[in-house]
């Protein structure tokens, strides 16, 4: 464990932080769509796959920024940030009560910043810095749109940490997934769909835990948050949704057993945390997302 805290910190760089920006709008939330239709590619041939992966880039910074500060209480960084990357607010050191715990956070911590950075290397001077991140107001605001309560904070115990991992992993799979349809080149294809699978990987690791957790204190409200947080996302981006159950783990089609995939529309619109509309910001991107990809159509 010392080794892989040495690891991970070797990659940062301590900072301060500034608070505020990007608090989720609860009305702009509940007018989202509900939309069960199958996603469609963007349809826009001038897309290239360089865009995509900078959409994709975008994603990857959000994960990293929360799983690092969750296991380590640092963020990215300024080498893997990118130049005048923009600031973080929120984020914390959880306590984990586990040692077994505190290592699933640190191995995912370590994949997304390895995601990170083989974006950025395939991307090389085509790589889009990190924007503004809010991971402080936009939970709350998640949080009152779902019903969990008024505030969240997923660094306040490793409960809390689980439904707040749950809100990120089942979209990076969907996206990777609905993004697969524009990518032209078979290597970024390739590439994409490794990705992929250890978002996938992750996502069955935080449900798992969430539902065993569920089981061992059935009083505990965090499998009910997470089916919540789920209801909410298929408000926002498209249904593509599954119930989260003692005997539902996998999130996929039930008439083939693939997995939900979503537009990048989709995916902005739960991320940018609006369901109707242009959307170009909000939620946990306050300023929006960087690079060619980053508003809504629709």
């Amino acid at each position: 464990m010392d080794k892989l805290t040495e690891l991970i910190n070797q990659a940062h760089s301590r900072r301060s932080f500034i608070a505020g920006a990007g608090a989720i709008s609860a009305t702009a939330i509940i007018t989202g769509c509900g939309s069960s239709t199958k996603p469609t590619p963007i349809p826009n041939p001038a897309i290239t796959d360089a865009d995509v992966l900078n959409f994709a880039l975008n994603l990857e910074y959000l994960e990293a920024e929360f799983y690092l500060r969750a296991a380590t209480g640092q963020g990215l960084s300024t080498a893997d940030a990118g130049s005048g990357a923009g600031a973080v607010s929120g984020g914390s050191m959880v306590s984990f009560p586990t040692a077994t715990l505190q290592q699933y956070a640190f191995e995912i911590a370590q994949d997304e910043l390895n995601h990170v950075r083989f974006l950025r290397q395939a991307l090389g001077s085509a790589a889009v810095s990190r924007p503004a991140i809010d991971l402080s107001n936009s939970f709350n605001g998640l949080a009152m749109a779902a019903g969990i309560g008024s505030a969240f904070n997923p660094f306040a115990d490793s409960n809390s940490f689980l439904v707040g991992a749950f809100v990120f992993e089942d979209v990076g799979v969907t996206a990777y997934h609905g993004a697969a349809g524009l990518l032209k080149d078979k290597a970024n294809l390739g590439a994409a769909a490794g990705i992929m699978a250890v978002e996938a990987y992750h996502a069955a690791e935080i449900r798992t835990l969430i539902v065993a957790g569920s089981i061992a204190n059935p009083s505990a409200p965090y499998l009910d948050d997470a089916n919540k947080v789920s209801a909410l996302r298929a408000m926002l981006g498209g249904g593509n949704e599954t119930t989260l159950s003692a005997t539902t783990i996998v999130a996929a089609d039930s008439t083939n057993a693939i997995a939900f995939d979503r537009t990048t529309d989709q995916v902005l619109h739960i991320v940018y945390a609006s369901g109707a509309g242009v959307v170009t910001k909000g939620g946990f991107f306050p300023n929006g997302m960087n690079g060619t990809v980053n508003a809504t159509t629709a």
